[in-house]
């Protein structure tokens, strides 16, 4: 007679209650490796996102002249300045019309192609152009600035060669000690394209607080930059003189720091208490161009 062997009840409950035993610690061990992943995950995406900040605004802000007035507006949580886009070259004699107002047309010819992160936009952009006037003189150099009113489309150099170019007329205004006649602005003078945009805090349609942007450009809404951040100060601009105090002018502004707190845009699992977002924080201070020191010493010309 064949003797069958098998589980006695105790054996097969003694197995049971070490399989649940080794289930549950395994169970444990998948869901706290997936919350961690999903807090790293996070983490990550939310410093990425306000490193931005440290890309983005130091590009715009470093190209500003305060002095010049290229810093429009500021406040605590907003700032609207002129955002250069365009960097061309004059090749020929600008012709400047009548000075009324302070203003004059002046018509030039712009080598194509223009540098820049697009092309000019006769819509919206603005220009800077290089007043050189009296080459004997440093006291009349500058920027003349203006809108330009109109695109009269492509035509050619007068370098010899008939390189490519593109005839735009500009309202400029001329200051004090420079004068709208030809020949003030000269062949070769640098051009640079600029568009108003501002940057500021936002409670968009979904709760969330941005830092959005907004430009120039025909149509044009407020985007979201960077965020979602951590509320309604998640944001901060402080103003700076040369001597490295708090100014309200935008014109003595010789450093911007800004600071953002971000949230990540999902909750995490805490190790105690419930779900929760996460926070962190950056900071970053940016110094404009051309603005003097207190011991700066300006030299009259001739001295």
């Amino acid at each position: 007679m064949l003797t069958r062997r098998g589980f006695t009840l105790v054996e097969l409950l003694i197995a049971l209650v070490l399989f649940a035993i080794v289930s549950a610690g395994i169970y444990r061990v998948l869901v706290n490796n997936q919350r961690i992943y999903q807090a790293q995950t996070q983490r990550i995406d939310m410093q990425q996102n306000i490193r931005a900040a440290t890309t983005i605004l130091p590009a715009e802000l470093r190209e500003l002249d305060a002095a010049d007035g290229d810093l429009i507006a500021m406040a605590p949580t907003s700032i609207t300045l002129r955002a250069p886009r365009q960097l061309g070259i004059i090749c020929g004699v600008p012709l400047i019309g009548p000075l009324v107002g302070g203003v004059a047309a002046v018509t030039m010819l712009v080598r194509s192609p223009v540098y820049g992160t697009r092309d000019l936009n006769a819509a919206s952009d603005q220009l800077l152009v290089y007043y050189e006037g009296n080459q004997g003189a440093i006291n009349d150099d500058g920027w003349v600035i203006g809108p330009i009113t109109q695109d009269l489309g492509n035509a050619n150099c007068a370098d010899g060669v008939n390189s490519p170019a593109r005839r735009l007329v500009a309202t400029l205004m001329f200051g004090v000690n420079q004068f709208a006649v030809t020949g003030m602005i000269s062949n070769g003078a640098p051009v640079r394209g600029f568009e108003v945009v501002t940057y500021s805090l936002y409670q968009a349609a979904d709760g969330r607080w941005y830092l959005g942007y907004q430009g120039s450009q025909p149509g044009e809404t407020r985007q979201p930059l960077i965020g979602p951040l951590r509320d309604a100060n998640g944001v901060r601009f402080d103003y700076f003189n040369a001597a490295g105090a708090a100014t309200a002018v935008p014109v003595q502004v010789a450093q911007v720091r800004i600071t953002l707190w971000a949230q990540t845009t999902q909750t995490v699992q805490q190790q105690t208490g419930p779900r929760a977002y996460l926070t962190d924080s950056i900071v970053t201070t940016v110094s404009l161009r051309n603005n003097r020191r207190p011991n700066w010493v300006t030299i009259a010309p001739g001295s």
